[in-house]
């Protein structure tokens, strides 16, 4: 083989080699903006249904596209495109209306035209009190954040969703608001650790439509301590094993 040859057969594997990894790339942002999103849950506000630690899909289409939907966010385009609407008691990504740089999540409580309020600890919707049933304690830290037997409280919204809720300080900040009337095009979120959640009881406020990112859909790994995925060292002692794979209610 002539050196020409050696030469031409080596720019011919490079060639490929980064055609083959282009491919991959333009296929991993192409699943990213229009399928699914990996996700890291960074505050207990979600508690317990979802723990720091926690990493899930969110699935993209849910809702729609919108220019949040598109790495770095470019202003191309205004409101969504093939939408749709969330449903009471979501789970969701959104876009921090303060500041869009920062993701949330948090569950859809108030749809456009609801009036939202919270009485002594309970939750009212368009003045019709949410079922809140205390279904239990709480004691694991790794749950609730604190080193004691947290109440628990199962509320069901007018859909029939139903899901858990922590009550870490009676009679919290959060427990006794005004009144919310949610405009058009826009959502009412809180989290289900509703004494230790900023949402749009304080300073998220009312979520517009286009600031959607997607529904939460499935833990795919959860791992305890702040460690990382990647110390595969600590897993034997910090993975979550029960929950993998568990969907997102």
């Amino acid at each position: 083989m002539s050196v020409a040859e050696k030469t031409a057969k080596k720019s011919g594997g490079l060639g490929e080699t980064v055609n083959v990894i282009i491919q991959a790339l333009v296929l991993a942002l192409v699943i990213r903006t229009f399928l699914f999103q990996p996700f890291s849950i960074p505050s207990g506000s979600m508690r317990p249904t979802l723990l720091e630690g926690d990493y899930l899909f969110v699935t993209k289409w849910a809702y729609g596209y919108s220019r949040y939907s598109l790495p770095f966010s470019p202003n191309v385009f205004s409101g969504r495109i093939f939408g749709g609407a969330p449903e009471r008691g979501d789970v969701v990504v959104f876009k921090f209306p303060p500041n869009p740089s920062l993701d949330y999540i948090k569950r859809v409580i108030g749809l456009p035209g609801d009036r939202i309020q919270m009485k002594a600890g309970q939750l009212y919707i368009n003045d019709t009190a949410v079922p809140r049933d205390k279904v239990g304690q709480i004691d694991n830290p790794d749950i609730t954040e604190v080193d004691r037997p947290v109440d628990v409280y199962r509320e069901t919204l007018p859909n029939g969703v139903s899901y858990d809720t922590l009550d870490l300080t009676p009679n919290g900040i959060g427990d006794d608001t005004r009144e919310f009337t949610v405009p058009a095009g826009h959502y009412f979120m809180m989290g289900d650790n509703r004494d230790n959640s900023t949402d749009s009881r304080f300073t998220v406020g009312y979520v517009p439509e286009e600031n959607l990112v997607g529904r939460a859909n499935i833990i795919f790994f959860s791992i305890a301590d702040g460690a990382s995925p990647l110390e595969i060292w600590k897993w034997p002692t910090s993975m979550r094993p029960s929950r993998l794979l568990n969907f997102v209610r």
